[in-house]
């Protein structure tokens, strides 16, 4: 998590298992990791006390709420609906949502895949939302067969209309992260390094700007885009793209460009110790939060409810038990 504490930019780490796809509403906070899709919810009147020695440090604290134990579905993006959470599911090649009694509820499928078997058949990642429904989805291949999309990685990388059932943009490639925006519709052409605007309609698209990244996670706030760069460590699957001959040095970090005229407003780079970033999300509103995983104590101290919020530690004070109770 990045955060400003007045003076310079903050960085907090914290660690999950292949985490990928985020998404945000409100108070709530998803994340998506190999094996299961976490719940958090923010808890602002424990934050500041988050840290006994350091009181308001932090503006936000994320506590996990719920973990859905999906297994292996390789999700990439996840997005809060009308009607709960969406999925991204790449090892069933469709869009699905979380349930109590199973590993996840198939919703909706590609038009050109026949069956929903765990074979990444078009390595569907990327949705994006519209009126809290799913709209527009991206994949690497129109293929059907398992692991098809590896043969076209250059240029078939294509964008569907979900609600049209029906392929609108081909000859991508790699690409990632659709966002509605403004009326507006911007991926990512992640292998050539290009932030794309769509007209959804006609198909035509205009280059926005072009970064020396593998880009992956977009989200646009006001008139600026956050983009996710990595660099390229797989080279099977992901060597000899077009950004590779652009560019002879990637960087992993994140950059804002300006949405009207392309510019490029600033860079976040990690020099060392990460090399990939697979999704991004703005926090309205917060300036530096924090999130707790299971290895942090505090996460079983801390109790929140509709009228009150408590910590639960040795040093907190509670009010004594009342006679004979």
């Amino acid at each position: 998590m990045l955060g400003w504490d007045g003076t310079q930019i903050t960085l907090l780490l914290r660690q999950f298992q292949k985490p990928m796809g985020i998404a945000v509403q409100g108070q709530q906070l998803a994340i998506a990791t190999q094996h299961e899709v976490w719940l958090f919810a923010n808890a602002p009147d424990l934050a500041p006390t988050y840290l006994e020695d350091q009181p308001g440090r932090y503006d936000a604290l994320y506590l996990p709420r719920a973990l859905h134990f999906t297994g292996d579905l390789n999700i990439h993006d996840i997005a809060y609906g009308n009607d709960g959470l969406w999925a991204v599911n790449a090892r069933f090649s469709c869009l699905a949502s979380l349930s109590a009694d199973f590993s996840f509820i198939p919703r909706w499928r590609p038009p050109f895949i026949s069956d929903n078997v765990p074979e990444d058949r078009c390595h569907l990642n990327g949705l994006a939302m519209v009126d809290g429904q799913p709209r527009y989805v991206t994949a690497f291949g129109a293929t059907d067969t398992v692991g098809g999309w590896r043969d076209h990685k250059q240029s078939g990388g294509i964008l569907i209309d979900v609600e049209q059932h029906e392929v609108i943009l081909r000859g991508l490639c790699m690409p990632h992260s659709p966002c509605w925006h403004g009326d507006r519709l911007w991926l990512l052409n992640s292998g050539a390094g290009e932030l794309w605007q769509v007209d959804p309609q006609s198909g035509q698209h205009q280059v926005v700007c072009t970064l020396p990244g593998f880009l992956r996670g977009l989200c646009c706030v006001g008139n600026w885009a956050i983009v996710g760069l990595s660099q390229i460590r797989e080279r099977r699957i992901f060597g000899e793209l077009p950004v590779q001959q652009r560019f002879p040095q990637l960087i992993c970090g994140i950059a804002i460009v300006n949405l009207t005229t392309g510019e490029l407003a600033g860079t976040l780079e990690f020099t060392h110790g990460c090399q990939e970033i697979s999704a991004v999300q703005f926090l309205p509103q917060i300036t530096r939060p924090t999130i707790l995983n299971a290895e942090k104590t505090a996460m079983r101290q801390a109790f929140t409810a509709p009228e009150f919020s408590y910590w639960l530690r040795p040093s907190a004070k509670l009010p004594s038990p009342s006679a004979g109770a």
